[in-house]
């Protein structure tokens, strides 16, 4: 097959990210980076990690290049709109960072874009494509552990120093990081139907780049989620959080518990409570090379195959960033809101035996020694 020709707007530091997903992808003969965009001063460490793609500073030659069928967007927040619906339109496939709009009229224009061009829209974050999220999931729809009631996730750290756009207007916390353990909650659980929320600056002025500014954008918050019949959800988020030693997601059901280790964007295996058992069940993570910028290869893979499975939904995405919107009113007004979207249940990647690859420990035992 030939391969499938990429085009990168966006050379900071995800970038660097990507760079492991697209030099796979170039090692195996299933795709080549042609152009890439960027800022003139970032040529020399975009020549550095692409080799020799053709760098631009002007958007537009990527976006409007024969040579390139898939445009990935690693740019700001606020540009990941515009430039989406202008790749979509010029008959691009589109991989686009989280979140891939920051309103919600511009979400709909997206995927407006992507339905009526008919190209694929992969929108990040992909925490859902890990094993250890699709093992989880598949343990929550056969009953492993009954009912889902609670739900808890976090994700946070202390805060960017090298761009200033992450604490003005259009950035801060819930779209940086809460984004993530929304996509994973809502995945597992399905769609949520209110919201709560509690946002704030609790740290008002902040060093980037050697410079102090003051910040504009939350950078604390505590997002409440109703998913129905009496189940609840929250979600900790922050540039706030130093360090951290507990599980990114824990689901509490009528008859166990489980829970993900690690980061729901790096998992680290995964925990398991069953009444019927009596003890802690401990899963080793199956794929620690798994990396988050696993919807690049998926998006690629598709479009190889002539079709996309739907692993990665764009109403999902659209679905979250409802979430992240009505937080910040949610917070700003002091009142429940309802959410209005939905998307179908995530099909699970086929799998063969992937429960019998996880290397199992009794905790009990340890606990008994």
């Amino acid at each position: 097959m030939k391969p499938v020709l990429l085009g990168v707007i966006g050379c900071g530091n995800v970038l660097g990210a990507y760079r492991l997903s697209i030099d796979q992808l170039r090692l195996t003969g299933d795709a080549e980076v042609t152009v890439v965009c960027g800022r003139e001063n970032q040529r020399p460490n975009a020549a550095k990690m692409l080799g020799s793609a053709r760098f631009a500073t002007d958007e537009r030659e990527v976006l409007f290049s024969p040579e390139v069928d898939v445009v990935i967007l690693l740019t700001s927040m606020a540009q990941h709109a515009p430039l989406a619906i202008k790749a979509l339109n010029a008959g691009k496939h589109v991989l686009v960072e989280k979140p891939f709009a920051t309103t919600l009229d511009d979400a709909d224009e997206v995927l407006g874009a992507a339905a009526r061009n008919e190209r694929l829209l992969v929108c990040a974050p992909f925490t859902v494509l890990s094993p250890t999220f699709q093992t989880m999931a598949r343990r929550i729809r056969d009953g492993s552990i009954g009912k889902p009631c609670l739900a808890r996730a976090r994700y946070g750290w202390s805060g960017p120093w090298w761009s200033e756009w992450f604490y003005k207007p259009g950035g801060g916390c819930l779209s940086d990081l809460a984004v993530y353990n929304l996509t994973s909650l809502t995945g597992l659980l399905g769609p949520a139907r209110r919201v709560t929320a509690m946002s704030g600056v609790a740290i008002p002025e902040r060093e980037v780049n050697g410079t102090k500014l003051a910040v504009e954008a939350e950078d604390n918050a505590q997002v409440l989620l109703d998913f129905g019949e009496g189940a609840f959800g929250v979600v900790t988020s922050g540039f706030t959080m130093q360090q951290y030693r507990s599980p990114a997601i824990e689901i509490y059901g009528s008859t166990g518990v489980i829970q993900m280790l690690g980061d729901d964007w790096d998992p680290d295996g995964y925990e398991l409570w069953q009444n019927k058992v009596g003890a802690w069940q401990l899963f080793k993570e199956t794929d620690p090379d798994w990396h988050w910028t696993a919807g690049l290869p998926l998006l690629v893979e598709s479009l190889q195959r002539g079709s996309i499975e739907p692993l990665l939904r764009p109403e999902h995405a659209r679905h979250v960033l409802e979430i992240l919107v009505k937080a910040r009113q949610s917070a700003k007004e002091g009142r429940t809101l309802p959410i209005e979207s939905t998307f179908e249940p995530l099909k699970l990647a086929a799998t063969e035996a992937q429960e019998a690859a996880h290397t199992i420990h009794d905790r009990s035992r340890s606990h008994a020694t």
